[in-house]
């Protein structure tokens, strides 16, 4: 019995403490966490604000897209309710969250 017990206590001082484990358990999960928040909730904020900042500053005349797909020129905007030209004659109200900024009008300024 005496021998058992030593070789535990032996095993137990050549491996570390306890909390020396538990560290070394936790430090890969902490650090696919770190990774986690730097490619992806990171840069999933990043978008998420600067299209809250383009909802907030559209204007009459800007080239936009709908979370449908249609294209279109703002005609008005009011709260939370923007006006879109889609054809000529053809207006069409939109929520503001379900707008876009038009990837071609990137390309031109």
């Amino acid at each position: 019995m005496n021998t058992l017990a030593f070789i535990l206590l032996q095993a137990k001082t050549a491996t570390g403490t306890g909390n020396d484990m538990m560290l070394r358990g936790l430090l890969p999960l902490l650090l696919v966490f770190v990774v986690f928040y730097f490619f992806m909730i990171r840069p999933q904020m990043k978008r998420q604000k600067e299209l809250n900042n383009f909802r907030s500053s559209i204007a009459k005349g800007d080239k936009v897209v709908t979370t449908g797909g249609i294209y279109g020129k703002v005609v008005e905007v009011a709260d939370n309710i923007v006006i879109i030209e889609i054809a000529n004659d053809v207006k069409v109200k939109f929520d503001k969250s379900a707008v876009l900024k038009d990837p071609s009008d990137i390309e031109k300024k």
